[in-house]
């Protein structure tokens, strides 16, 4: 990937990040499913 800027960069690591933290189920409690968590999250 080609990034030209930081802040670009920051974003898809931060993004990828939180999909894998969802994902391993590290964010307990939660009892919305994956998708709604990281839409929650992101947004």
């Amino acid at each position: 990937m080609g990034f030209k800027a930081f802040h670009s960069v920051k974003a898809t690591v931060d993004g990828i990040e939180t999909a894998h933290m969802i994902r391993k189920g590290q964010l307990a409690g939660r009892t919305l499913p994956a998708y709604q968590q990281f839409i929650n999250l992101a947004g």
